[in-house]
């Protein structure tokens, strides 16, 4: 069973930064692709993006393309989501989440874990 903690979220000004970790424990975390994703008041959960179980292949929801980047280390069992350019409208709770090898790492179905979020807040 994988457990991830994620951590880095707070308030930042329309177009600043912010770095969101993911800390994952558990065996065969090289397993799992790896996505983050995103739930505003109201809203349904989205993608945003993710990463496969060597890094190799990355995706993104086109509303954070250029803007965000994900990536992962497999030694430390982490995963990192760089956040550039903020919008008012990137303001939810983010999640990390684990899904097995070879899943559609775009379908919120495809994950088995989940973190507990961070919220992230983008004032105008």
């Amino acid at each position: 069973q994988v457990q991830l903690v994620e951590s880095g979220g707070g308030l930042v000004q329309a177009g600043g930064s912010l770095r969101l970790s993911c800390a994952a424990s558990g065996p065969n975390f090289n397993n799992y692709g790896m996505g983050w994703f995103r739930q505003a008041p109201g809203k349904e959960r989205e993608f945003v993006a993710a990463v496969t179980w060597n890094g190799g292949s990355t995706y993104y929801a086109d509303s954070v393309k250029g803007r965000f980047t994900i990536s992962r280390d497999n030694r430390k069992k982490t995963v990192t989501l760089q956040m550039n350019s903020l919008k008012p409208e990137d303001t939810a709770v983010y999640y990390c989440a684990a899904a097995p090898y070879g899943s559609n790492l775009r379908s919120v179905r495809s994950y088995e874990y989940w973190g507990q979020g961070t919220q992230v807040t983008v004032s105008s």
